[in-house]
Formats: C-alpha cells, structure tokens, sequence
C-alpha cells in the first residue's frame, strides 16, 4: 500500500474545500455539483435487480457455479436499464442502483482476501436488539416471513492478512456505470462502498491481535476501492449504517459508549480516505432495512457531532420517517461545517406509502431555511434493495413512484426558495 499504514498513521487532516459544480467529461471529473439554482435530487444506492440477475447473485451467495460471462452481460443491461430509469424520473445524481453486488454488504466478500468460511456468525441487528426486546411477538413474525426468501451467504472469519482483491469486479462496475451515464447523460454519477467499520461488524476477527488493529487492516484495504472509485472520476459515497445501528444491536451499552465507539471506528474511515479529496465523498449512515415499530433508535442529536468528523462534503441520513422526520431541527443548533452539503432523506424506505410532492417540498425547504438551499440536496432514507434476497419489502413500481415524487417535491420546493 505504499507506507499507507495502521502503524504509522497520522491523524487525517484534509481541508475542507468549497462544494462546487462536477460533471463527468471524457471519463475525469469536473467540479463537483451543488443546489445553486434549484435542489438537486439523488438517493442512497441500491434498487431493485431484474429476476435473472438474482439469480445469479444467489447462487454467487451460496457458492454455487454460475455462468460467470453470462452474468456479466446481464449486469451490464441492467445497469444501463436502471440509469436510464433514474435520469428519466428526474434524479440528477445517479448510480449503478449496486446491480452487481448482492448487497451493499457482503458483496465486499468477493474483493477482500484475508476470510475463511466459519460456521461463527457476524452481528445481526435484530436478535437480540432493543428492538427485538421490546416488540419479540412483531419480529418473530418478520423473521418467519422471511424464513427461504434469503440467500443467506456463506459465514466468513478473518484468519489471516485483509488485503483487497476485488480490482477486477470494481473495474467492471466502474466501466458499466460511466457507459450508461455518457449514453443517457446522466451528469453525475456516485458509486457506492462499504465503511470498515461494517466489515468488521459482519465477519468476525480471529487473526489480529485486537480489534483496532483488524479494523485499521480492514481500512487500509478499503483505501484501494475507494481510490479507484475517485480516480475513475466518480464521486465516492461511503455506506456506514453501523455508526447508527450499533446501539440498536447492544442493549449492553449506554449512548457514551456507543459514541466512544463510533470515535475509532470514524477515525478509522477517515485513515481509509486518506488522500481523497473530501469533496469527493458522500457519507451515508441511517438505521437499516426495518419496517418495524423502531422505538429504540439512536436520537441523531447523539451521533450527529461524530458524524460531521467524516472527511466527506456531503452526509446522506435519515429524515424521512415519521421516526426521524422531527430532527430537521437538529439542524437548527449545529453549524454545518463551511462547504458541506446535507441529503436529508425525503422519502423513506421503510414504508409502502408513496410521499405527496407538496410533503416533499415542505421537508426540503425546511432544510433550506435551517442550512441554506444551496447546502442541500434531496435524498432518500436508504436503499430500496440493499439486500437483494429482500426485494420485494417496497415493490419496485412503488419505488419509482417514491422517485417521481422525490423529483416533483424538489421541482416545487425549488419554486419557493429561488
């Protein structure tokens, strides 16, 4: 890695840079864009692959033989499908929709070497979880509909050195995404990446003498993607809902703890994007896939501080569900450091209701009156198929409703504040 080190790391320190306008042009990447005459509109990731590419991605999970040459193809259309599907709802920022990835997790499997198969289980949010304590009768049901419907993959243990090896299917994803947006002109692309800390949460350590250490090797490796990604003038955009989620999967532990926690392992990311410029990065974290009652959330008053330490110019979070919607005013008592962008989730992930454009709007010029317009961008709460075994838990056709409104929301708040 070139002295890019654990042992030897300083603490990053990058500047923070103006936001400003970036386009893809001849594959390098301009300045980056910004809400300066109307709200932009993007998401977080994932949406919904096409039934013969689950397919593929199951057997992948189950490691099961698969055409390998055949399965590429279909990635390929289905990436240029989905951009297509999102410039033409009117979302200015797109991505490949993770069309390759089985999710946004465990797809890092395939690109790090390091792991052997283990019957020893990574952190699962919902056994055990203050949310599994207090409502035990609604996700035994939730865990009983789901029972055959996930392609659970194979379990991994770290037993030796982390180093990234995934080059080759990066390549690919990288390719496939900046072909479909020159041919539907889409202006901006991100692409999706898993956070060190969700590595580590979700293959267990047994090589590495201490937990900072597995995480810091975690993150030396996930330096390599996020290079890459940034170099083939992407914009980067980080996924990290284990900052949030860690309280939910540890009744054990008081806010405090979690916070000093969530210290190391924001330290740790931004040891992974050391060097990248900050303008570069969207920093995503939320609460995960659960449509539940979700009581015992982290409040984000509690993590938000930590949140803004991550050298990255734009934050995507959860603001859309009716559990969340009311810290817009959160806002209103933390300075948002100067350049950096907020994507508020407006529209939520984690309900089957379609959000009206006027509730859309109201939502962003909140935003815009607490932050200033041109620091603000829609987005959405999370993805719509972050695991792809669990597509149907919001119908692809309601999704792209969700986009059409998050479109019309923007077109109108933008009315109002311009």
């Amino acid at each position: 890695m070139g002295g890019f080190s654990h042992a030897s790391r300083e603490p990053v320190r990058i500047a923070t840079v103006t936001w400003q306008r970036r386009v893809i042009n001849n594959g390098k990447a301009t300045d980056m864009q910004q809400s300066t005459d109307r709200i932009l509109t993007t998401h977080v990731g994932s949406l919904a692959r096409p039934d013969h590419v689950l397919e593929a991605l199951f057997a992948k999970e189950r490691g099961e033989d698969y055409d390998t040459a055949k399965f590429a193809e279909l990635v390929q259309q289905a990436v240029a499908d989905i951009v297509q599907q999102q410039v033409s709802l009117g979302i200015d920022v797109v991505c490949d929709g993770e069309q390759s990835k089985s999710s946004f997790l465990t797809y890092i499997a395939e690109r790090l070497a390091g792991f052997s198969p283990s019957e020893k289980d990574g952190e699962d949010l919902w056994v055990e979880s203050r949310e599994a304590i207090a409502f035990p009768e609604f996700y035994a049901i939730h865990r009983k509909l789901r029972e055959g419907l996930v392609a659970t993959p194979v379990k991994l243990v770290c037993t030796g050195p982390v180093q990234y090896v995934g080059q080759a299917a990066l390549q690919r994803d990288i390719e496939n995404v900046k072909a479909a947006a020159a041919r539907h002109q889409a202006q901006e692309v991100f692409m999706t990446a898993v956070s060190p800390s969700d590595v580590e949460g979700q293959q267990p350590n047994e090589f590495y003498g201490s937990e900072e250490e597995y995480l810091f090797a975690i993150a030396d490796a996930m330096h390599e993607e996020y290079q890459a990604i940034v170099d083939a003038g992407l914009l980067l955009q980080v996924d990290d809902p284990r900052l949030l989620t860690y309280y939910i999967s540890r009744p054990d532990l008081e806010v405090a703890d979690c916070r000093r926690w969530a210290e190391l392992r924001v330290e740790a990311l931004n040891h992974a994007l050391q060097g990248i410029p900050a303008e570069r990065v969207r920093f995503h974290t939320c609460y995960g896939i659960n449509i539940g009652p979700r009581v015992h959330e982290m409040n984000l008053v509690d993590m938000v501080d930590i949140m803004l330490k991550v050298e990255a110019g734009a934050y995507s979070f959860e603001a859309g569900n009716p559990r969340h919607e009311h810290e817009w005013k959160v806002w209103e008592n933390i300075k948002v450091p100067e350049g950096k962008v907020l994507i508020p989730g407006v529209i939520s992930h984690s309900t089957p209701l379609v959000e009206h454009p006027q509730l859309v709007a109201q939502r962003l010029q909140r935003f815009a009156q607490t932050v200033g317009r041109e620091n603000v961008m829609a987005g959405s709460d999370c993805g719509f198929a972050s695991f792809a075994a669990t597509e149907q838990e919001i119908h692809p056709s309601i999704v792209w409703a969700k986009f059409a409104a998050l479109a019309e929301g923007a077109r109108l708040a933008s009315s109002e504040l311009w």
